[in-house]
């Protein structure tokens, strides 16, 4: 039987981005899928209609990229055209919080592509499980 391909590094990434940022949307939308924008309040469908998993610090600390407290559901308008409401973001986590999250972003961070793999299959199992 021939060996599963490996996925690149990227591709990891870029997988795990996308079933992360559906188990963040899905687990706080309610029972007819709509969730909230945590920053304007906007309410709409988990899948499509503009709804996003926000980030606090940006993606680019992998520190707290895949962070369940860092990653909250925005509206397309907040998340990216309004850079992401952070003021509002902070004031939705609070100070303890906030100041926690960008301690944690200060510390490098990088993942094995196994790691990435586990974590992959960690939240697929969760979105499973919600859309049951």
């Amino acid at each position: 039987m021939p060996k599963k391909k490996q996925l690149t590094r990227s591709k990891l990434v870029k997988k795990l981005d996308n079933i992360f940022s559906q188990y963040i949307r899905l687990s706080a939308s309610d029972k007819h899928g709509n969730c909230v924008c945590i920053t304007c309040g906007k309410v709409a469908h988990w899948k499509g209609e503009g709804m996003q998993a926000g980030h606090f610090i940006s993606r680019s600390a992998y520190s707290t990229r895949w962070d369940e407290d860092n990653v909250k559901v925005q509206c397309l308008a907040c998340n990216v055209y309004r850079y992401g409401e952070q003021y509002k973001f902070s004031l939705y986590l609070g100070k303890k919080l906030s100041q926690k999250l960008l301690d944690k972003s200060r510390i490098i961070t990088k993942f094995a592509s196994y790691e990435l793999e586990e974590m992959v299959e960690h939240y697929s199992f969760k979105v499973k499980k919600l859309l049951l």
